[in-house]
């Protein structure tokens, strides 16, 4: 990709910039720069919808208000608090990384993107993320909105589903920059969470429809060829093994006090027509939950029962 037309630059900026500051959704991670907060708001958004991390959000933070009280919650607990976000092993690896700030920080978070990068469970857009949103540093941020609005607006795109390669457009976001990195780089997410959409994509509408040059895309219609997206995820009965597992974790969490529950129950719970044949399929699931964290057994006799672990 070409070094972007600079006066094109500056026309994106500014127009992209007044439409945010009168348009934006008021979420709560832009009222704050706490550094823990604007982490925990960003993990959460990694797989969940902003509507939910909305609602979510606030009571996880009542129940743990810094690294502190994350690192030293049970397992258990912290799993229990993620309630309703789905991807439970986000909880898992957050608290593990509360844990190392913690123990080598002195509970204070690292603002520069490489430390942040060296931590576990933190990848480059999160790392540059929290430097931004929650120091107040001027660097970019490239996420998969922000990719597909800046290969769009500086790159003409044939289909809805293109976009530049991740390497390109990283360089490209250094060199559009705003001053106001912040408002630069929620403005570029919030664009193509609401207009520039990955196939519904609402160019006769975009703010900076003028300057933009795939501006025509949303008259493309997407072929069987350019939809067509191969689905690796494993199912079960109909329904992807994830979401199976998803049931299991918040059985365990509806299990009285912090007790277990056997994997009879435990099955019946999570499947009505359970039968003795899909003892296997189920003690599968409860391995790769106890693979990750999130889920422990013990036996009692003959009898296997599971738990969240502690």
């Amino acid at each position: 990709m070409r070094e972007p037309n600079q006066q094109k630059v500056k026309n994106v900026r500014r127009k992209l910039l007044r439409w945010y500051r009168k348009e934006r959704r008021p979420f709560l991670w832009r009222n704050t720069s706490d550094p823990y907060e604007i982490l925990v708001s960003e993990i959460m958004l990694q797989q969940t919808q902003a509507s939910r991390v909305q609602e979510k959000l606030p009571v996880f933070l009542e129940r743990f208000p810094d690294f502190k009280s994350l690192a030293k919650a049970s397992k258990a607990d912290v799993i229990r608090a993620w309630r309703g976000m789905g991807y439970n092993n986000r909880a898992v690896r957050l608290q593990e990384l509360a844990r190392v700030i913690v123990h080598e920080y002195g509970g204070t978070l690292p603002g520069e993107p490489a430390l942040l990068m060296t931590l576990p469970g933190i990848g480059k857009y999160t790392a540059y993320a929290v430097t931004c949103f929650g120091f107040g540093k001027r660097v970019s941020v490239v996420d998969v909105n922000i990719r597909r609005v800046l290969s769009r607006i500086f790159g003409r795109m044939n289909s809805p589903l293109e976009v530049k390669n991740e390497k390109e457009v990283w360089n490209l976001a250094a060199q559009v920059l705003a001053r106001d990195a912040y408002s630069w780089n929620q403005a570029l997410m919030e664009l193509g969470a609401t207009y520039c959409k990955a196939r519904s994509t609402r160019c006769s509408e975009c703010p900076v429809k003028e300057y933009c040059s795939s501006r025509k895309l949303e008259n493309v219609r997407l072929t069987r060829e350019m939809s067509s997206t191969t689905n690796h995820e494993k199912l079960y009965e109909g329904i992807p093994l994830r979401l199976w597992r998803g049931k299991i974790v918040e059985a365990l969490r509806n299990v009285n006090g912090e007790g277990s529950i056997s994997l009879i129950t435990l099955g019946k719970t999570v499947k009505n027509d359970f039968r003795q044949e899909e003892f296997l399929w189920l003690e599968l699931l409860v391995k790769q939950l106890e693979r990750d964290g999130i889920a422990a057994t013990r036996c009692k006799g003959q009898t296997v029962r599971v738990m969240l672990a502690e």
